[in-house]
């Protein structure tokens, strides 16, 4: 599988506190924060129960390595 870029772009506050939990799940600690993590079920299913607090963009193979 490939790898994903995920940024918050959203505040978390205000929000439920199971989304709190996801985000920083995620690694993500503050806005504008960017991590990468791996493209597979589990990461797909925590990016869409946030997915209104985060931008994610697919990785190419020369990037990740980067």
């Amino acid at each position: 599988m490939g790898k994903l870029s995920v940024t918050l772009e959203r505040s978390i506050i205000g929000h439920p506190r199971d989304q709190k939990e996801t985000v920083r799940s995620l690694g993500l600690r503050r806005m504008h924060h960017t991590v990468v993590v791996e493209d597979n079920a589990s990461m797909r299913g925590m990016l869409h129960k946030v997915r209104h607090l985060v931008r994610v963009e697919p990785l190419e193979e020369a990037e990740a390595k980067a």
